[in-house]
Order: C-alpha cells, then structure tokens, then sequence
C-alpha cells in the first residue's frame, strides 16, 4: 500500500518542480526575445549613414579623392534636399511610374538607376522644351520617331509612358555601344552622342566625371544621383514621412517590342 501511494506523490514533486523552473525561466526568454524584436525593428527603420562613398550610378562610383567632385556633389545634392525643393513631387511620380518603367528597363538589360531620368527630364517641371523634347523621357520629335514612336497632329506617344519607356530603352541601349560606361549613356541622352563623342576626342578623357562639359550636362549625372539618393534615403534628406522606395524585383510576362 504504501508503494502505491508513494509513486503519485512523486509523480506530484516532479511536477511541481518543474511547474516552478519554468516559471522563473519563462519570462527571462520572453523578455531576450522582446529585447532582440525591438533592436531589430529599431535597424529596420533607421537609414545608413551617410557616406559619399555609396553613391553611384548604374555600379559606376564617384572618383574619390577629388575635392572638386565631392564638392560638386554635395552642392547638388544640397539641391535636390527638402529644405531647398520645398516638395514631395518627387516620390508621388516616383510611385506611379516606377512600377511601369522598372519592368522594361529590366527586360532590355538596362540598369534600373536609368528610370530616374524620366524625373530628371519632366518629373519636376512637365511640358515642352523650348526646343520641342516633350513627353516623359523627353525626345524630341525626329528622335521619338526613330525609335518607334508616332508624333504628329493627332497623336503623340511620347506621352505615352510605356510606349516613351520602350523607346528610350532601344536608344539607351544603342548608346551603350558606342560610350560602353553607363555614365556617358546618360550624359549623351542628355545632350546627343555626336556632341558627346566630339568631346570625348578632343579631351581624350572618357570618365564623364572628370570631363569638362557644359553646365546642364556637366552635372546631368550628378542630379541622377541625387534623386536616386533621396528617393532610396528620404528621412535623412528631410522627407519626413516618406518610406524609402523599393527597386523592381519581380519579372513581367508581358513582352515588349
């Protein structure tokens, strides 16, 4: 009898020890695991410092050591900051077209940091250029027509942003046979390859930023990286409130042409 009754009650000790162990030992888990969510969420949400040593265009870098340049940059930049833009034009076009021009760019083999260009050319301003470049890339008419797009009277694709995009990739891609650096790409888009390939004889320099150009091309890619800077890093630009924007990864089964 009492071999019966001494195996519940030890059954019972056991339990009630380990009722107590996990008692004092829960909490302290819970409390490392809330510690660990809060230090994580807390990186999440701040951006990195910021260093000119992480800006570039399409994986092409800023010389380092050049205090002309870095001067130049931060000026720009400067620019481009809230403070001085005084609004949030930026991220709204950013927003709406991204999702159509990340997609193209990509199946064209074009480096993503080329959809900044459409917010460069008319994201601020919009309208027709004095020398008639209009539309969301800007081309002017005998250009646009070139790469597929119709433009007369009654209609005119170059406001067409998908049809404009398609265009602009076929063009981006033949500058990059002749200039093979992506910086010169867009320098060339903004001021044409044949001005572009006299200055690059005549200066024997082909590193866009240490060339001598004029003053709109001359800090074209400066103001690329800008924007592509305060879009990816609003807060420490002075955007409160705006939520960095995240590059395209997906793919698109839709074909261009």
């Amino acid at each position: 009898m009492i071999k019966k009754h001494l195996i519940p009650c030890t059954v019972i000790l056991v339990l009630l020890v380990m009722a107590k162990v996990f008692a004092y030992t829960l909490p302290e888990v819970k409390t490392s695991l809330d510690k660990d969510n809060k230090n994580t969420l807390k990186k999440e949400a701040e951006e990195p410092a910021f260093s000119l040593a992480q800006l570039e265009f399409a994986a092409e870098t800023l010389p380092m050591g050049d205090a002309k340049i870095n001067g130049k940059m931060k000026k720009v930049l400067a620019s481009f900051s809230y403070h001085n833009l005084q609004t949030n034009r930026l991220h709204r076009k950013a927003a709406e077209w991204f999702p159509i021009i990340e997609p193209i760019l990509a199946q064209y083999g074009i480096p993503n940091d080329f959809k900044y260009i459409p917010l460069v050319e008319s994201g601020l301003q919009g309208g027709t250029s004095p020398k008639g470049a209009a539309g969301y890339w800007q081309f002017m008419p005998g250009t646009a027509r070139t790469y597929g797009l119709r433009v007369n009277s009654r209609v005119d694709e170059r406001n067409n942003l998908r049809k404009s995009t398609i265009a602009a990739c076929k063009y981006i891609k033949e500058l990059y046979g002749i200039f093979d650096s992506w910086t010169l790409v867009a320098a060339a888009y903004n001021v044409g390859d044949v001005h572009m390939k006299r200055q690059i004889n005549r200066q024997n320099q082909d590193n866009y930023f240490k060339m001598k150009l004029n003053r709109e091309t001359g800090g074209y890619v400066y103001k690329l990286i800008s924007v592509k800077e305060i879009l990816e890093n609003p807060v420490r630009n002075g955007y409160v409130g705006q939520r960095a924007l995240i590059a395209y990864t997906g793919s698109t089964s839709s074909n261009v042409e």
